[in-house]
């Protein structure tokens, strides 16, 4: 295999490692991470089963694949936006707020040690990276600037806002008086009151920063990470934020080759994964395999009945158009065939590819032979006498009566030269001196020809009869 590689195939492999690569670092640090990684163990799963021939349990993964990937668009829908937003090339022009952001941080970490001196309580809750609509309720949305003003009004001792949380986003206030998770960690001190725990519980489920001020202590403290961080001065909270939010500031130049050899062991394990992606989507590519296909005949004009098939089965040669594609030895394949324009006598009807269901991954190559032949004949139907088909002779003493059958007549169908010459059906065999006058036995038709159907599928009936003497 190594020597069919080309170049376009080398640049294949680069390209999708690149753009895995990317959409891996868009979304590291999220919860839709975890999910992902979830997914392409599933997907993984899904193959293996393929592979080893677990139709059932593949096609089971491949029904509930489609139904999580429009799960996680739906659910993870803010952290596919963000990630589109930072491929496209206009937002350094769109995000002017990131340039005034830093400036904010002095102003707000004054404005907090200033409310906790004052005893005000507070939560300030910073969005990064990760969407939290599901995880803060209640919000009243405000998107407004941030000022020392603003704090100190909503967070004010008796102000509606007061025991709810204020979200930043974008540099702005954006929503006020939001309820948050609580932390659900044993571990956690008694001390600590409703705020720093549900603080805590944000930031155990998300990459937010929250800010706590204790109304009993006058503490500044810092949570992220599922960690409380208590906040010394102003500097501190300054020197805490700027490193935790601040991730869009410019960073000194980095050189290629520095990008191309940091962070290896993803890019390696993305490598990898693409490199076996290709192997099992060339394996087999232009592989032609012969199979047999049974013919099977639908649309017969009602009037007509068919005789004879030439021939009864067809060879189909399948091109395997990818290695993904299931083996073409283990299908179940068979030639669909529309026989509605079929003649009393021999008509001829063409094979076409669409004639056959494939699989994604498969084409049809050649069928050998192209068309058959099908005979057909006038359908006909009519009633013939049912007879007892009896072995032997009736006791001496039963000599005097007749075998009935009931119904005495049943209604025969198929082709009208085979039809026409049937005077009569018979029952399967009964043994005659076993009957007894009273007694009635159940007896199934026999077809009188292969090609001829009876049109009843109940038993017959049979009994003895009393028939008059002659004199």
């Amino acid at each position: 295999m190594l020597s069919t590689i080309r170049i376009q195939d080398i640049a294949d492999i680069l390209i999708m490692t690149f753009l895995l690569y990317q959409l891996y670092t868009w979304f590291r640090g999220t919860r839709a991470i975890q999910v992902l990684l979830g997914l392409g163990v599933v997907t993984l799963i899904y193959f293996a089963t393929r592979f080893l021939g677990l139709y059932m349990t593949s096609w089971v993964l491949q029904e509930l694949g489609t139904v999580l990937i429009i799960l996680i668009i739906v659910v993870f829908q803010s952290e596919i936006r963000q990630a589109l937003y930072r491929f496209s090339l206009l937002r350094h022009l769109l995000d002017s707020h990131q340039d005034t952001q830093h400036s904010q941080f002095q102003e707000i970490a004054e404005t907090l040690f200033t409310m906790a001196d004052k005893r005000t309580g507070a939560l300030l809750v910073f969005q990064r990276n990760e969407s939290l609509n599901d995880l803060m309720t209640n919000g009243v949305p405000l998107d407004c600037e941030i000022s020392p003003q603003m704090l100190e009004s909503i967070f004010y001792n008796g102000a509606p806002f007061h025991d709810g949380a204020a979200l930043v986003k974008d540099g702005r206030i954006a929503l006020a008086a939001c309820h948050l998770p609580l932390s659900v960690d044993p571990n956690v001190p008694r001390h600590l009151g409703t705020r720093h725990r549900a603080a805590l519980g944000l930031s155990e489920r998300s990459d937010a920063v929250i800010v706590i001020i204790s109304e009993e202590r006058g503490e500044v403290t810092l949570a992220s990470s599922g960690k409380l961080q208590l906040m010394a001065s102003t500097a501190e909270l300054i020197s805490t934020l700027d490193e935790l939010l601040r991730n869009d500031i410019e960073t000194p130049s980095i050189s290629f080759r520095e990008k191309l050899f940091s962070n290896m062991l993803p890019k390696m394990a993305l490598l990898l994964g693409v490199c076996v992606f290709w192997v099992l989507i060339t394996t087999r590519q232009g592989q032609i395999t012969t199979v047999t296909a049974p013919v099977i005949l639908h649309g017969i004009p009602e009037g007509l009945i068919l005789l004879r098939t030439t021939p009864e089965q067809v060879d189909v040669q399948l091109k395997s158009l990818s290695g993904l594609s299931p083996p073409p030895s283990k299908l179940d394949l068979t030639a669909e065939l529309d026989a509605s324009n079929a003649k009393e006598g021999q008509t001829t009807i063409r094979v076409h590819n669409s004639d056959f269901s494939l699989p994604s991954g498969l084409s049809i190559a050649a069928i050998s032979p192209s068309s058959i032949r099908i005979a057909t004949e006038r359908k006909l139907r009519k009633s013939v006498p049912v007879r007892a088909s009896l072995k032997g002779k009736l006791p001496s003493h039963l000599s005097s009566m007749q075998v009935v059958c009931d119904p005495a007549e049943v209604e025969i169908e198929g082709p009208a030269s085979q039809v026409s010459p049937i005077e009569s059906v018979f029952t399967d065999d009964i043994d005659a001196s076993q009957l007894r006058k009273g007694k009635e036995y159940q007896k199934s038709l026999r077809p009188p020809r292969k090609q001829i159907s009876l049109l009843r599928e109940a038993p017959i009936t049979i009994r003895l009869s009393a028939r008059s003497k002659r004199r």
